[in-house]
């Protein structure tokens, strides 16, 4: 569609096609999420097939030059993913089931990360790069689907409390996975001999990372604590940029580093407002990641052999990893709280809750994409794209189905608080005293909103011009009497 302000070979012709190119992108993606609000679909399922649908693959209204140009989405999204996961880290709380919550992690992710690489290896013969770097992603989870699910229910107690700490502690698990596999995937294609010190060497390289990230944290704790609610935006900001741009000099994934961050902020400042700041700023920069995700899928691909990987179909390979990580996903949980000894509603239906993959995985894979190249790195990314879509369409509905079934929420009114049935004289209340009583605790339990600069300032003004319309009032209606009974 604007391909033609590139033919015209001027540079302002390319600032305008880029200009363009962004507003396409931003309004495609509202677009689509119009649709897909009525089919409640995600957003993220959304942004995607807006991409697709604007790709050069379809109908081509971005250039490929800046699709190639925006390389820097993936590792801002992951930035800001990883930080607002942070924030799920409270050291007093991680204290109380830490250990649990680790064993229950490390059996759900690594047993989807084995069950996927028997599936690609030994069974389809696929080549060892492609095979262990996707079993890798089939390790993480989307928290952002998660969250949302938890928001809307309401939904609260041990299970919602384990859930969160499993996804939050399962993209870290995924990322180590990831740096472990890309090493041995890039020295296995360049056919250089393995040793102990290149497989250690990504695991120490994220321990460095997570280190570097805790101590910007330090740095933003510091620097944030003063300001104004603009200079705190902005400050972390260049912060959470820089940290990426350092991790991409050295050609390594922000998202462990950029979650060390958070975690170190929160626990030292036990302040969320940050993190809602930065989720009210970050929805265009995911968005545009996501429809540039889409951008990059080829449809056609999925029908087709890749013959760097192997000679199975990528839309077999696709579906199969599809079922394959539900299947390890789910039992992993199951045995992980088993073995800890998780009550049977945790045990049960956990692993419902860890079935959405998206912005995490679609990172990695951009990046493995990235570093893989040629067809295995297209493969890759266009087997990831592909299954997110599909765990997106049921990933929600697993979710609160999970939270339903560990009666996490109910729709009941008498399930959302408990109150005593009987009065201090030890007769039984009647229904209208108990739906009373209930209607009272919820009010009690409810957070006290806080009133702003802003707020105060519209409430004087408007009390101020109350009395000044009653004053008025009062003095017409003085002088109507005035006037009556100088007439009478």
């Amino acid at each position: 569609m604007i391909q033609w302000l590139y033919d015209g070979g001027s540079s302002d012709s390319s600032v305008s096609a880029a200009i363009i190119s962004i507003s396409i992108i931003l309004l495609s993606g509202f677009l689509m999420t119009r649709v897909t609000k009525r089919l409640r679909l995600p957003n993220v399922t959304a942004y995607i097939v807006a991409g697709i649908l604007i790709g050069p693959f379809c109908l081509n209204l971005v250039p490929k030059p800046i699709i190639d140009g925006t390389e820097f989405l993936p590792d801002i999204a992951l930035a800001f993913i990883a930080f607002s996961t942070g924030q799920f880290f409270r050291f007093d709380i991680l204290k109380k089931n830490g250990a649990k919550v680790v064993v229950i992690t490390l059996f759900e992710a690594l047993l989807a990360s084995l069950l996927v690489f028997i599936l690609t290896f030994f069974v389809l013969r696929l080549n060892l790069a492609f095979s262990i770097v996707l079993a890798a992603l089939a390790a993480t989870t989307a928290p952002a689907s998660t969250m949302m699910t938890i928001r809307q229910t309401g939904a609260k107690g041990d299970f919602v409390e384990t859930l969160l700490h499993v996804v939050a502690l399962d993209d870290i698990v995924g990322l180590i996975s990831y740096s472990v596999a890309i090493s041995i995937a890039l020295h296995s294609s360049t056919g250089e001999t393995f040793s102990l010190l290149k497989i250690l060497q990504p695991v120490l390289t994220n321990a460095f990372v997570l280190f570097l990230g805790g101590v910007f944290g330090v740095g933003l704790s510091i620097l944030v604590k003063p300001r104004s609610n603009d200079n705190r935006l902005i400050v972390s900001l260049a912060l959470l940029f820089a940290f990426c741009g350092i991790c991409t000099i050295f050609e390594i994934s922000p998202l462990l580093g950029c979650m060390s961050m958070g975690t170190v902020y929160i626990n030292m400042t036990d302040d969320d407002k940050l993190f809602k700041q930065l989720n009210y700023f970050s929805p265009p920069f995911l968005l545009m990641f996501f429809v540039r995700s889409g951008m990059s899928f080829d449809l056609k691909a999925l029908v087709h052999t890749s013959g760097s990987i192997g000679s199975s179909p990528l839309i077999l390979i696709g579906v199969l990893y599809f079922i394959i990580r539900i299947i390890g996903k789910y039992a992993g949980a199951f045995l992980g709280s088993l073995l800890v000894k998780k009550q049977k509603e945790t045990r049960n239906y956990l692993g419902l809750a860890l079935i959405p993959q998206a912005g995490v995985a679609i990172g990695l894979a951009s990046l493995g994409a990235r570093s893989l190249g040629g067809e295995t790195g297209n493969a890759l990314e266009t087997i990831i794209l592909a299954s997110s879509v599909l765990y997106e369409l049921i990933g929600p509905a697993s979710a609160k189905l999970s939270l339903y079934l560990s009666k996490s929420y109910s729709t009941k009114l008498e399930d959302l608080v408990e109150v005593n049935e009987k009065t201090e004289d030890g007769k039984e209340k009647t229904q209208l005293q108990l739906l009373i009583d209930r209607i009272q605790k919820i009010q009690e339990e409810l957070p006290a909103h806080p009133i702003n600069e802003s707020e105060e300032a519209f409430t004087e003004a408007a009390e101020n011009s109350n009395i000044a319309f009653w004053g008025e009032v009062q003095k017409q209606n003085l002088k109507e009497v005035v006037r009556k009974r100088r007439k009478s």
